[in-house]
């Protein structure tokens, strides 16, 4: 997690950098460039954390017990 800390961190950076207006083109170009591999890097990095909390949640309380399939089954059910 601490490298995903950094990342967001060094965006924010960047952010701040971008929006002062006082850098010339090609840094500013340097900077966006840095900015969107960041933005990728945190998004696949979010991704699996999101995949890794949808399996915990749905992870069968005893042996035998069937994973949940739906992540708020109790949803669905008022819907119909």
């Amino acid at each position: 997690m601490d490298d995903f800390e950094k990342c967001l961190a060094r965006l924010e950076q960047i952010s701040e950098k971008i929006k002062q207006g006082d850098l010339v083109l090609e840094q500013s170009i340097a900077l966006f460039e840095e900015g969107i591999k960041l933005a990728k890097s945190l998004e696949k990095e979010l991704s699996k954390i999101e995949r890794k909390i949808e399996i915990l949640i749905n992870e069968p309380e005893k042996n035998g017990d069937a994973p949940k399939l739906e992540l708020f089954p109790e949803l669905d059910q008022e819907e119909q």
